[in-house]
């Protein structure tokens, strides 16, 4: 039954659909205003995916790049989590806000602004490179198993140790004593709310976040996204434009070094052996490749030469004369 009843309709419930396999990696450009999971559960009823995440979440408030992985893609979800990833924010100077963003109530007000660009330059050299961040009360993270932005809300705040981050660059788009535009470029983990309100500190001012996007993760940069809207669209032409929206998965590991194997190799990684990394192979991760040219996941080359596997592909059913084929997530 497929749900999509009249009564169903007139009630505005959202119809069923058929679930299906689908791999591959969506490069969403998330609007403002809407949750990531809100994101992903609309693209992921979209295609009727079986399996679907995304990496990284962004606020409400932020927009970009949200990388939505299907099937097969959710077991390298981590290495995009990991990535670098890279923002444009507009930040408002003279005011904190209790989330330290415009979402929030302003908790203090200042008349100090941004004295000149010289000060500025100086503060974001010196938040440039290895620093430490205390996250902020309200974020995803836990304290004694409950999330800080609960504990929050319920007009608290814990101590929370400080994290260090790497920031590669820290430079200004647009400049303006009141709301200036800046690009980071940094590690996993940062907060650029905090950032924001740091580089305030220094330039003995408050500040917070008013616009945040998101325009690269990893080696994906802004071009590579798609809108909501684009995504309606081909869906609106049927399952096969939508699907071709679908990125190879490889292009995840598209950075690694290249390991290519044989067929016995390739069936002792599937069964969770170690094999020998080819000769003059570094240590570190790797994207891994069948003799017949096949992306089948990703492994790790340790010091002593060994290739232990990391991620690998579900072996393809579909394909019996070829028992070392893999699933294709470029569809």
């Amino acid at each position: 039954m497929s749900g999509d009843s009249p009564v169903d309709r007139q009630a505005g419930v959202k119809p069923r659909r058929q679930r299906r396999k689908v791999d591959g990696l969506l490069l969403l450009d998330k609007p403002s205003g809407i949750t990531s999971n809100a994101a992903l559960q609309k693209l992921k009823w979209l295609y009727g995916a079986l399996k679907a995440g995304h990496t990284g979440s962004l606020d409400p408030l932020a927009s970009g790049m949200l990388p939505l992985c299907f099937g097969e893609a959710t077991k390298f979800s981590g290495y995009l989590l990991g990535a670098d990833k890279t923002y444009l924010v507009r930040a408002r100077f003279g005011a904190r806000t209790d989330t330290a963003d415009s979402d929030g109530v302003v908790l203090a007000t200042t008349d100090v602004r941004i004295p000149d660009e010289v000060a500025l330059q100086a503060a974001l050299r010196r938040l440039t490179g290895p620093i430490l961040q205390v996250p902020p009360m309200y974020s995803a993270l836990k304290h004694q198993g409950q999330r800080l932005y609960e504990i929050a809300r319920a007009g608290r705040e814990v101590e929370r140790p400080a994290r260090p981050v790497e920031i590669h660059s820290f430079a200004v788009e647009e400049f303006d004593p009141v709301t200036p535009l800046f690009r980071v470029h940094c590690s996993k983990g940062t907060y650029i709310r905090v950032l924001i309100e740091d580089l305030a500190a220094l330039l003995g001012s408050l500040a917070h976040v008013i616009e945040l996007r998101r325009v690269g993760v990893g080696s994906f940069v802004a071009a590579d996204m798609l809108s909501m809207e684009q995504c309606l669209s081909a869906a609106s032409m049927g399952q096969e434009a939508l699907d071709g929206l679908l990125r190879p998965l490889e292009e995840v590991a598209g950075q690694l070094p290249l390991v290519r194997l044989g067929a016995r190799e390739v069936d002792l990684l599937f069964c969770g052996s170690q094999v020998q990394a080819p000769a003059g192979q570094g240590a570190g991760m790797v994207r891994l490749h069948t003799e017949a040219e096949r992306f089948f996941g990703m492994g790790e080359v340790m010091g002593d030469g060994r290739l232990l596997p990391r991620r690998l592909l579900a072996r393809d059913p579909a394909a019996p004369g070829d028992p070392f084929a893999v699933t294709r997530l470029s569809l």
